[in-house]
């Protein structure tokens, strides 16, 4: 084999191993209350993708601490308020939503995100529905 192949493939599972594809991502949230009579329909950017993470095979001698995987999560956000249509005057009409400027692979912060993938998750209206691109 030659240098220039053997380099070529160390680089590649070096840098396969430590490359990861987390970053902003286009989501659309759906917004209802009971009282109001609109779903808003919110474009916002998540934290979404793939990071490498290793799985000890030694799981038995380490730590708990020292066996979390790395996820997706805010590296920078920003709150934005949307303002729900049709809500009676008695009920608070705003929703704040997450909007992702930069992402990386870290441990998962429950303070902002939802560190569990739920099994069954509807994301729809039920209500006619309106769409807010801020």
């Amino acid at each position: 084999m030659s240098p220039f192949f053997v380099m070529s493939l160390l680089c590649g599972l070096i840098f396969g191993q430590t490359a990861s594809l987390c970053a902003p991502s286009e989501y659309t949230i759906h917004v209802e209350k009971r009282e109001c009579a609109y779903c808003l329909a919110i474009n916002t950017t998540i934290c979404a993708g793939f990071c490498m993470t290793r799985d000890s095979n030694g799981k038995k001698l380490l730590l708990k601490s020292a066996l979390s995987q790395n996820v997706c999560t805010y590296k920078e956000m920003l709150y934005r308020t949307a303002l729900i249509p049709g809500c009676p005057h008695h009920t608070i009409p705003y929703y704040s939503y997450p909007v992702a400027l930069s992402c990386k692979c870290g441990k998962c912060n429950t303070d902002y995100s939802d560190c569990v993938r739920e099994r069954v998750r509807t994301n729809y209206c039920t209500k006619p529905q309106k769409l807010c691109n801020l």
